[in-house]
């Protein structure tokens, strides 16, 4: 049975086009999906009781379904464990925030990019989520905020994986999401974070959608980069920044540089002096990322007075900058935590 849950409405009026419904019908069953949150043709009450029937019996309308969930102590933060098949279930989070609520949305079931910081790469790359699994990771969510009397605001596509490596699927996801009849989310309320994929950087520029882009640096020179994010040496930081300063440049969006701070391996004047170099004159915001430990990593997060000496480092070469402030700590904060965590529990 086809599966017509995050398609479009001319998708479904391609895909419901063989049962001779009129066109106009998709706009509404597509309603009855994204606005009205129902999953049950029976529940859409202007479609008649016998096209109600001849939809059940051709199509489904499957969204991922909720495997685990953790909720920090403040309120804050939800991290959802989302399932879309018996073999693939991936990490979801909630950011409730003063200026609306985001939503971080995994790409990949796992991530095969090496970081050696990071939760998400320790099990590998499962596969590619498709465009409506990233949609219905944000549909999910959007649900949860019903009942809250809110609703989803800004993306940042910052979850497990790579964006860049699944990009076909993830620039459909963006127009989809962005589509008025779907969710509508402004493009400018949409972060995508990249570890530097070079080539799809500059097709991303091409795309036009004025999305803020975010590359993870974590090093202000190849050689530490390289030991800490092995696709630098596909693609070395000169290629990087230059990406990055003509993304700016042509969208005229300031360049995120997201920094994770280190104890005694990137943390130190030298580094800041360095990454102040690196980015002098270029549209951008550096946010620095106090580490969260992962156990298997054996990686530690700077003392404050550590992280502030960074910052100001930053700040006296007049590079703008920020440190991230901190959510969901007591939830596994770590993107891969609590996917991993339940994969070795053999779920």
């Amino acid at each position: 049975m086809a599966n017509i849950f995050g398609l479009n409405v001319e998708e479904i009026k391609e895909a419901v086009a063989k049962l001779n419904i009129p066109s106009y019908r998709s706009k509404q069953i597509a309603d009855w999906i994204y606005k009205k949150g129902k999953i049950s043709f029976y529940e859409m009450t202007n479609l008649s009781k016998s096209l109600q029937e001849k939809l059940s019996a051709e199509f489904e309308i499957s969204p991922p379904t909720l495997k685990q969930r953790l909720d920090s102590k403040d309120g804050d933060t939800s991290k959802f464990l989302l399932s879309f098949d018996e073999n693939t279930a991936v990490e979801t989070v909630l950011m409730r925030k003063n200026y609306g609520n985001s939503v971080c949305v995994s790409t990949q079931a796992g991530c095969n990019m090496g970081c050696a910081f990071c939760a998400s790469t320790l099990l590998g790359l499962s596969r590619n989520l498709t465009a409506s699994e990233m949609f219905g990771e944000v549909y999910f969510v959007e649900n949860e905020l019903k009942s809250e009397g809110k609703s989803v605001t800004n993306l940042v596509l910052m979850g497990s994986g790579e964006p860049l490596m699944n990009y076909d699927e993830v620039i459909k996801f963006l127009r989809l999401i962005h589509d008025e009849d779907i969710m509508g989310v402004g493009y400018r309320n949409i972060t995508l974070s990249t570890s530097g994929i070079v080539p799809n950087i500059y097709r991303l520029i091409d795309e036009n959608l004025p999305i803020t882009l975010s590359i993870s640096l974590h090093a202000p020179n190849d050689e530490l980069r390289t030991t800490l994010m092995p696709i630098n040496k596909k693609y070395p930081l000169k290629d990087v920044i230059e990406a990055g300063r003509l993304y700016a440049e042509r969208t005229k969006r300031r360049v995120t540089y997201e920094y994770i701070l280190i104890d005694g391996i990137n943390d130190g004047k030298k580094e800041a002096a360095e990454l102040s170099e690196l980015l002098k004159g270029q549209l951008a915001n550096v946010n620095l990322i106090p580490i969260n430990p992962v156990r298997e990593r054996n990686f530690y997060r700077p003392a404050k007075e550590k992280i502030e000496a960074f910052l100001n480092c930053l700040l006296k070469s007049n590079i703008s900058a920020t440190v991230r402030k901190e959510m969901g700590k007591d939830v596994n904060a770590a993107c891969g935590q609590l996917r991993n965590r339940y994969l070795k529990e053999g779920n």
